[in-house]
């Protein structure tokens, strides 16, 4: 029974058992019903005020710091963390009173350890699993839509039509990295596949012969080709293209955890989707990643004038 009604039902009922020996005492069930709702909303009234304490007013993020350009720790600057994911989540609870703190936990792994056990709020850049649901809230919409690709050497793609093509074949991903539950599934049944510390470690064993291919989010194995200087060496392969929504996550461990926080950033990432405002960023966050590897562009030599 509710609150409400289990306190209405107690109080008018001993108002009734009592009316046998009050005789002259004037008595209506409305009059009870009202005189209780004032009561039990001063209760509701204390609780609310109690639970008002309890709203953070800052929370805690972190995201894997090799995972450029949706989140990725600069070796330059002030900030722990920076990237589309970040930008994403301080936009959404600009409106809010809440504010944002990032921090780097210096790898992937233990991000989320952290997040997991409460130590911190919330997993910027998260791909949809079953260990994950049973520890995290997922915050909708998505960030975006990522698109995970089969990165080859050019010149010896083989001919591909789906991912049954790949068995049999020499195949590495980076460590910890998921593509999807329907390929991730497929994947653990029906391929060997290598896991690399990094992105770039894979990449490297793939330009020497190692390996056949390398899945890789489309956008990271871009960005690492142009850090390395070898991205007119790879090609990928035509319509290997694996879509899979990235999200926030709020840990069912974090003090913050509440309907208010979790409708904030529902409200400011629909917002933010009707704008279309990931892909702007993602251009935005693909040429800050990329200028320090970008060669110098020497100013143009002055012609003198003739005389």
């Amino acid at each position: 029974m509710p609150p409400m009604a289990w306190l209405l039902s107690l109080n008018c009922g001993s108002d009734l058992m009592h009316q046998r020996h009050a005789r002259n005492r004037r008595f209506t069930p409305i009059a009870c019903m009202i005189r209780t709702a004032f009561a039990a909303g001063a209760l509701l009234g204390a609780a609310g005020s109690m639970a008002a304490e309890n709203v953070c007013e800052r929370v805690v993020v972190t995201g894997n710091p090799d995972y450029p350009p949706i989140i990725w720790a600069p070796e330059q600057g002030e900030q722990a963390l920076t990237g589309v994911a970040v930008e994403m989540l301080q936009s959404a609870l600009a409106a809010s009173d809440i504010k944002v703190e990032v921090l780097n936990m210096g790898t992937r792994a233990k991000a989320l350890a952290a997040v997991e056990s409460g130590q911190v709020d919330i997993m910027a850049g998260l791909f949809m699993s079953r260990e994950r649901l049973a520890s995290m809230d997922y915050v909708y919409p998505a960030i975006m839509d990522v698109p995970s690709v089969f990165f080859v050497r050019r010149g010896a793609a083989f001919a591909y039509t789906g991912w049954q093509d790949l068995r049999g074949k020499r195949g590495a991903a980076q460590e910890g990295s998921r593509f999807g539950l329907s390929f991730d599934t497929y994947a653990k049944d029906n391929l060997a596949l290598e896991r690399e510390a990094t992105g770039e470690a894979a990449l490297r064993k793939l330009l020497a012969g190692k390996l056949d291919y390398v899945v890789l989010e489309r956008y990271q194995g871009l960005a690492l080709a142009q850090q390395m200087g070898v991205d007119e060496q790879l090609d990928t392969l035509e319509g290997s293209f694996i879509n899979a929504p990235l999200y926030f996550g709020i840990s069912h461990n974090s003090v913050c955890n509440s309907p208010d926080l979790r409708a904030a950033l529902a409200l400011g990432m629909q917002e933010q989707a009707q704008r279309n405002e990931g892909r702007r960023l993602l251009d935005k966050y693909r040429g800050i990643w990329a200028a320090p590897f970008m060669p110098a562009v020497e100013p143009a030599a002055e012609i003198p004038l003739e005389e």
